[in-house]
């Protein structure tokens, strides 16, 4: 396995790194507040060191005032809250109702669905008309996620991405926490003639299909069939649902796998087993078995529900395992063109500023994530410690030297984060010959999230999830 696994780390062991990740994490943030004017659009991911914007789609503003709203929840620092807060209020109303989008887990439940938790847990005074507000916005949020719907051959469907009705992305698995969190409060979606939809039914069929065509298991499909292999994009024929092809919009081509696609999927699958996991009963409906009941009336449909989830999980998190440098940072891309440059690169540990082919620190610090989900859900299972301990392993590499930017000048928390290398967005300073040194809003607050996640464990406070 390239991952050299770290079997002595525990959260506790990475306290004082943690927290002093969170020291840096807070003069980040300050600096970006102090600096962006809002008419800017959204700061996506920096340049020489510094915040810029890139129109493609409003994706990163959650993780932009989430990550204030993050650091609140490690340090107790009340002017945290507070930005978080004001900014969610200020900016978030139209993101809560984009029926453009397939993000709505990544804003609206980072920023909405963290204030609610955080009042839930009792870190923020109890208010019935705020907490009804942030309610609202996340059962809307939800709906209008759902609501993004396109049906296949196989009667299931999937959240189309914002490509077109088309195309179901990988990262998508990440933004079904939206659906998850509007039915649990409650919420259907509204469809003709006062059709009441499950959100919850249309969560599983969406993590189903994802999980059918997206994940490859060795079986055959096509000629680099490989266990774990991960498609960015599946392609669907809108006509008769039928799947057609395996495409990629960011990685290097259909065949090969993007890495930060490939933590998405580690991370929702895992992400999803812990919110299923903790429901009593999941209705067998067509979407959970063919067999099953009508418009989830009868059985429970649990059992099949899980099984499908932890096959796409283990599939993809030891894919990764055996795919990322020894360190446990991958390339942007598995078959990268000028991998071959490097030599056994995935014996070694990482080096951002080699010459052939640039690393991405956001993929890791989202797998690792989705991996330390994933042991703890597996429990005493066998291969639980081993993807719980890969976490903490990722975790001490992302919270050193040269991952962590303790430059006060440098705007990003996560150094050597890339965007979307095919277009050429990512900056190349001079001397270098590939991307490095920069950072992207998703990869600064997966790692707070990620640093929150082990902080609270090494504290003895609740488990983090969003639900």
């Amino acid at each position: 396995m390239p991952l050299k696994i770290n079997n002595q780390l525990t959260p506790e062991k990475l306290r004082r790194k943690i927290e002093r990740a969170f020291e840096l994490s807070a003069e980040k943030i300050w600096s970006l507040e102090k600096s962006w004017k809002s008419s800017k659009g959204t700061p996506v991911f920096t340049v020489k060191g510094r915040y810029t914007t890139r129109g493609w789609t409003e994706w990163t503003q959650g993780f932009q005032f989430g990550s204030a709203l993050l650091q609140f929840d490690a340090t107790g620092e009340k002017k945290f809250l507070e930005l978080g807060r004001r900014k969610t209020v200020e900016f978030m109303a139209p993101h809560v109702s984009h029926i453009g989008v397939h993000d709505h887990g990544f804003n609206n439940i980072s920023t909405y669905g963290t204030l609610l938790r955080l009042m839930r847990e009792g870190k923020i005074p109890s208010n019935e008309y705020e907490k009804a507000f942030y309610e609202v916005a996340l059962k809307v949020s939800g709906a209008v996620q759902a609501a993004r719907w396109t049906r296949i051959a196989d009667g299931g469907g999937y959240i189309y991405s914002f490509n077109g009705p088309h195309s179901l992305f990988i990262d998508t698995m990440r933004s079904l926490r939206s659906l998850a969190v509007a039915h649990q409060l409650g919420h259907v979606l509204m469809g003709e003639r006062d059709e009441r939809i499950s959100l919850l039914d249309r969560l599983i069929q969406h993590a189903h299909t994802t999980a059918a065509y997206s994940i490859y298991y060795g079986k055959g499909r096509d000629a680099y069939d490989v266990p774990g292999r991960t498609a960015h994009e599946s392609i669907f024929n809108v006509n008769d649902g039928s799947y057609r092809c395996p495409n990629s919009q960011q990685g290097y081509s259909s065949f090969s796998t993007w890495t930060r696609g490939l933590a998405w999927a580690i991370c929702g699958f895992a992400e999803e087993l812990e919110f299923l996991g903790s429901l009593a009963k999941i209705p067998l409906t067509p979407a959970v078995s063919p067999k099953g009941g009508e418009g989830g009336r009868e059985g429970d449909g649990k059992k099949e529900v899980i099984a499908m989830l932890l096959k796409a999980a283990g599939a993809t998190a030891d894919f990764y395992l055996q795919n990322c440098c020894a360190d446990g940072v991958p390339m942007w891309d598995t078959g990268a063109p000028n991998l071959h440059g490097l030599g056994d690169y995935l014996e070694r540990a990482s080096n951002p500023f080699n010459e052939s082919e640039p690393v991405d620190s956001s993929a890791a610090a989202i797998a690792a994530q989705g991996l330390w989900r994933l042991g703890n859900f597996l429990g005493a299972a066998a291969d639980a410690k081993r993807y719980c301990q890969a976490a903490l392993t990722i975790a001490n590499t992302l919270l050193s030297e040269p991952y962590i930017s303790a430059d006060a000048r440098h705007q990003g928390l996560l150094l050597h984060s890339v965007y979307h290398r095919p277009n050429g967005w990512d900056y190349i300073a001079h001397g270098q010959k590939v991307p490095n040194g920069e950072s992207s809003m998703w990869g600064d607050y997966h790692l707070r999230e990620l640093a929150l996640m082990l902080l609270r464990e090494a504290r003895g406070e609740k488990y983090l999830t969003f639900f």
